[in-house]
């Protein structure tokens, strides 16, 4: 595997001379150089989906413990992943559609679908956990060994614990684990 770029200097002097959440602003201009340096990752690994209900939240739970909450506010789509976590989380319509394409229907609720997406991202190696501010605008804890990931186009950054990272990505032309 090619070496991933680490973080962990760059965040380190910005986190204790600021104690709020990282903007996705601040977080661009930080990790954008070192994204475009790193290597491309697919995700493999099909999802579940069900449509969202205008109103309802969601709590995003990985292996260790609860990383964000986001509430439905726009025609999204409910995601669950096929780890061991089956952390949920909320895809708007229009950014669902481009990155999944359906495999099939599997119950009433949940279908299957395949992920398109291409991501480029930054390994963290802060000791402290900290916390970013989600492109839905919600708090998201960020803990070492996490990774923080953007699809190619740059337009937005997010956490993904290190234990999902492995169980749903790999870099991409390389064979699945």
């Amino acid at each position: 595997m090619k070496k991933l770029i680490l973080v962990g200097l760059l965040m380190s002097s910005f986190l204790y001379a600021n104690s709020s959440p990282i903007t996705q602003e601040e977080l661009k201009e930080q990790l954008i150089p070192s994204l475009t340096n790193s290597v491309v990752f697919e995700k493999f690994k099909p999802i579940l989906a069900r449509e969202g209900k205008i109103g309802e939240t969601i709590k995003t739970f990985t292996k260790d413990g609860l990383e964000t909450t986001n509430k439905v506010t726009v025609p999204s789509c409910v995601v669950k992943n096929t780890t061991d976590a089956k952390e949920e989380y909320i895809v708007t319509k229009e950014k669902f559609e481009k990155r999944y394409s359906f495999l099939k229907k599997e119950n009433k609720v949940w279908s299957s679908f395949k992920p398109n997406g291409e991501i480029k991202v930054v390994k963290v190696k802060n000791d402290n956990e900290f916390f970013i501010l989600a492109p839905w605008g919600e708090k998201m804890i960020v803990k070492k060994g996490d990774f923080l990931v953007s699809p190619l186009d740059y337009s937005e950054i997010y956490r993904v614990a290190n234990k999902e990272f492995f169980e749903t990505y790999k870099e991409k032309n390389t064979p699945k684990k």
